[in-house]
């Protein structure tokens, strides 16, 4: 919550910025002439021509610093004109047109006269061309230093963590001096390659014959239709290049020879032999003839295989090798969709063991901010947004030849979207072949959608699995259900969670959703104590203590394999594992390796779970759905499967999404069943009635229907789509009207779109950065009114849990905790606050002690800290900011600019409280709508409406 200042009645909520007096930073480019910050370039754009309102006084004398050093050189009648985009100034202004800044009087002479001794050693030194320094200090007085240098002659710039300077002009970027340059780095084909120097080869020939027919020609009119010039100053229209198609068709033969010669070698090794072995046992090898085969005469094709029939690794290899094997395999180029990053890391992991090869060689991956493929990559594995981010670059997908949409039954936001692209796009790319594949497919419903494609069906191999449910874990144990003993511990700090699944008159969508089916379950067959533990079940709880119980008979009583326990969160995951790390059994690191898999954890994290154990250790994991499909844990033997997973529901009617465990459907149940089964006989437990698992839908309701709609829209208007609703109507199931006009509002009040629903300058923004609208917004704001530091840790924090823990044991001590950082009615200012204080703790390696005595979660923080390292490079790639982000936080002190960032980036999240002597109403500030009536105080977090029942309140 945050209080705001006040703002006048005329509000206007579209993105229209005011010029503020900012100070400028004054560092000089590289080739001397002026800088022109980020903002800058941006303001002028952004800011429309009819709001051109002045700064109120009040706000000139509060935030208006001295001003920065004018620039007295006048403009020429033949200057030519600077655009708002422009990075420097027209080079007639140069910088010895410029009276360079003096040193501060209190910089060290020393230093500078050390500096001065470098540079006169450069210049004197004709082998050396430049001076490289990646001393923290010399990057502090950058810019002190790099005046010296200009004056001596000299170029600088500053890149990351590293200062150069040059004897000669210096470009914006380094790619020898980018510690990240392996995940900026863009692989071309070789086409691309071959291509050039086909075009290059043709050009000197030309320049040869030209020279010789045209040698008595000194000069001639340059012409500006993009002929070409030679030596001698003639310009000459190059003719068609017959001979480029027949080069380059002959260099791609001479590459696919050597991969068909390199590939039969990898084959005839005795590692090949035996890896062709284990894969022709495989289901889906036994069916590589027909699937090449109606993928070569079709372009769409549908495949659906069950568990363990090897698809997901083997289809695509049997691609490449099909292309290799023709002598076309410099030419194919094939993108394999994974819904997860950790799916498409351990896929590109074992299709690169099975062929021979180092990952980034033929096959390589590329997830979110991570890579690694190479020039040679013909096969790679990504998540499906980087495909959409391609697409925005590249429409036509040039070059690719094949696109594998994997896992499509999960029916995400991204699949979804990328469907309804690539079936317009298949007209246009008649070459272009497309292979949708799952292991639990609604088969029928692509094929249609996709005119009728082929459907190829493929067995499985699992192994039997043993399947138990909960009457059947009861009858099996003993185990005696109680409403007690059903009551998962969350611990102190999470005590809320536990109150909730207390028995409540108004029924959670969990329980409604089966009530019916337990009153009607005939449980007659089983035991009394059985049919009384059933009779007390409770479906909102997760049951803590029977997975504990479970899991010491796995341990003490089954054979050996690994555990994969199924949880709907990270709470849940957390707190389990605190449970069963005091446990005497399943608590000894001798005994029991206990792992995590979750969504938002580090991806080196995240392939610890397939790490095998020491002999005589049995490995457990506990993992949301990420692990149901994809990715497969060789070892796991036993699955233990709560039936719930988080799913995000959205009301259009009130427009408001949230994220709540929900029942899963009987496709993934299935998938998890299959878990149990990959590599030997399993058994699988679900600790719910079978009753329930029959009112379970057949799949799971697609996210489009079931979520909002603003990033998706962006994204439609990013590749220029056309309309948004008549675009989305083109799905494979449309969402509702209503939702989609929610969201195309919702962009027009913020100013992504215009009202002719086209991209903006901040709409533009936007679709570069891969988060939600508003806190993308904020970000922007941020870097425009140079106090980027503080809105970077609040965009994080509102993109994790809530730091602020509140034990209801301790709830004074924990409040009193949080009171001394939002001084000012604010948990955004007060996030900023304990994020600076456990940074400065962390310096003395007190970052744990410190969340520990003021009430912060440990892990939060950790996570905001990593979050807002990935926006500053997000913002910095995007060319908001430099690479000295230092420039941008000059504002970042002022308290009242950061409110009005905050404030400006959540609209039109912000509403006025009305206090009511039976319930509380918010209501939006411009047409009085009412967003959330008749809460009760409790409902309404109490404690912070009484806070702030006076003043503004900002829904995030």
């Amino acid at each position: 919550m945050l209080s705001t200042p006040s703002f006048p009645k005329t509000l206007n909520p579209s993105f229209h910025l005011p010029f503020l007096a900012m100070k400028d930073r004054p560092s000089l480019s590289s080739h001397g002439a002026i800088y022109v910050p980020p903002h800058h370039r941006l303001r002028s754009v952004i800011t429309s021509t009819n709001s051109t309102a002045p700064v109120s006084a009040k706000f000139r004398e509060n935030h208006t610093p001295a001003p920065p050093t004018t620039l007295q050189t006048p403009i020429s009648a033949n200057s030519r004109f600077v655009s708002a985009y422009d990075d420097v100034i027209s080079e007639d202004w140069s910088h010895r047109e410029i009276e360079l800044p003096s040193l501060p009087s209190g910089f060290p002479n020393e230093v500078m006269v050390e500096w001065k001794r470098k540079f006169t050693m450069l210049l004197n030194d004709k082998s050396k061309q430049e001076l490289i320094s990646r001393e923290k200090k010399d990057r502090r007085d950058f810019d002190e230093i790099s005046v010296l240098a200009t004056r001596m002659g000299l170029y600088s710039q500053m890149y990351s963590k590293v200062v150069v300077f040059s004897k000669v002009p210096l470009p914006n970027y380094r790619y020898d001096l980018d510690e990240r340059r392996p995940q900026r780095e863009v692989s071309m084909p070789i086409t691309v390659f071959t291509r050039v120097g086909a075009y290059f080869e043709e050009y000197l020939n030309q320049k040869s014959r030209i020279n010789k027919s045209f040698s008595a020609l000194s000069f001639a009119r340059s012409s500006s239709d993009g002929s070409f010039g030679t030596d001698e100053g003639l310009f000459v229209q190059p003719e068609p290049l017959a001979s480029t198609k027949a080069v380059v068709e002959k260099i791609c033969w001479q590459i696919s020879l050597q991969m068909r010669d390199q590939q039969q070698a990898r084959q005839e090794l005795p590692e090949g032999r035996k890896m062709l072995e284990f894969r022709s046992n495989l289901p889906a090898y036994k069916e590589r003839e027909t699937i090449l085969s109606v993928i070569s005469k079709n372009q769409v094709v549908v495949i659906s295989g069950e568990t363990g029939c090897g698809k997901t690794t083997q289809i695509p290899q049997f691609i490449l090798e099909s292309e290799i094997e023709s002598v076309r395999g410099a030419a194919c180029n094939i993108i394999c969709t994974q819904p997860r990053r950790i799916s498409a890391m351990s896929v590109s992991e074992r299709v690169a063991f099975e062929r021979g090869e180092k990952l980034g060689e033929s096959v390589g991956y590329k997830v979110r901010l991570e890579g690694m493929k190479g020039r040679d990559t013909h096969l790679l594995f990504c998540t499906t947004g980087i495909l959409l981010r391609r697409l925005l670059a590249d429409r036509n997908l040039k070059g690719v030849t094949h696109v594998i949409v994997d896992e499509i039954h999960e029916r995400g936001m991204n699949e979804d979207f990328l469907l309804i692209v690539l079936k317009e796009l298949l007209p246009h790319r008649p070459e272009l072949k497309l292979i949708l594949m799952s292991a639990t497919l609604d088969a029928e419903l692509f094929s249609s959608y996709f005119n009728g494609a082929p459907i190829v069906t493929i067995p499985g191999s699992t192994h039997p699995v043993r399947t138990l449910f909960l009457e059947n874990i009861l009858e099996m144990t003993g185990y005696q259900l109680t409403p007690s003993n059903q009551i998962d511990d969350y611990g102190q700090e999470r005590a809320w969670k536990m109150n909730k699944q207390a028995p409540r008159k108004r029924k959670s969508q969990i329980v409604s959703t089966v009530e019916d089916a337990i009153r009607s379950a005939d449980f007659k067959e089983y035991s009394l104590q059985t049919q009384e533990s059933l009779s007390c079940w409770n479906p909102d709880c997760i049951g803590f203590n029977l997975i504990e119980y479970l899991l010491c008979d796995i341990c003490n009583n089954k054979r050996p394999g690994a555990v994969l326990v199924f949880m709907t969160g990270w709470d849940d995951i957390s707190s389990l594992k605190e449970k069963l790390q005091t446990h005497t059994v399943l608590g000894d690191p001798k005994r029991v390796l206990l792992l995590t898999c979750h969504g938002s954890m580090a991806s080196s994290e995240q392939k610890l779970i397939f790490e095998e154990p020491e002999d005589g250790v049995r490995k457990i994991v506990l993992a949301t759905n990420i692990a149901e499909t994809s990715i497969t844990i060789d070892d796991v033997v036993f699955v233990l499967d709560c039936g719930k997973a988080k799913e995000t529901s959205y009301d259009a009617l009130n427009n408001t999404p949230c994220l709540l465990p929900t029942w899963i459907s009987k496709a993934s149940a299935h998938q998890r069943r299959g878990r149990a089964g990959r590599v030997q006989p399993g058994e699988c437990y679900h600790l719910y009635p079978r009753c329930v698992y029959q009112t379970f839908a057949e799949y799971q309701l697609p996210e489009i229907l079931r979520t909002p709609l603003q990033s998706l829209c962006l994204q439609i208007k990013s590749l220029r789509l056309g309309s948004i609703s008549d675009f989305l109507s083109r799905a494979l199931q449309s969402p509702e009207i209503l939702a989609v006009q929610n969201a195309v509002e919702y962009l027009k009040i913020i100013g992504a779109l215009d009202e002719n629903e086209n991209l903006t300058v901040l709409g533009r923004y936007l679709t570069m950065l891969p988060m939600e609208p508003k806190l993308g917004k904020m970000l922007i704001l941020g870097a425009i009114f140079n106090c980027l530091d503080p809105i970077l840790t609040i965009v994080a924090g509102l993109s994790v849990r809530d730091p602020f823990l509140t034990p209801l044991d301790k709830k004074d001590l924990a409040e009193a905790a949080k009171a001394q950082f939002s001084g000012a009615y604010s948990d955004h200012l007060a996030l900023v606050r304990a994020y600076k204080g456990w940074k400065d703790a962390e310096i003395d390696l007190r970052g744990y002690e410190y969340c520990w005595k003021n009430f912060l979660s440990f892990q939060s923080m950790k996570a905001i800290d990593a979050l807002r390292r990935e926006f500053i490079g997000l913002v910095t790639d995007i060319g908001l900011v430099d690479s000295n982000t230092t420039t941008c936080d000059t504002w970042s002190y002022d308290v009242n600019l950061i409110r009005a960032v905050v404030c400006y980036g959540l609209y039109p999240g912000t509403c006025s409280v009305v206090h009511n002597e039976k319930s509380f109403a918010l209501k939006t500030m411009e047409d009085g709508q009412v967003l959330l009536y008749s809460l009760c105080p409790i409902q309404c977090c109490f404690c912070l409406v009484e806070a702030y029942q006076k003043e503004m309140l900002i829904i995030t």
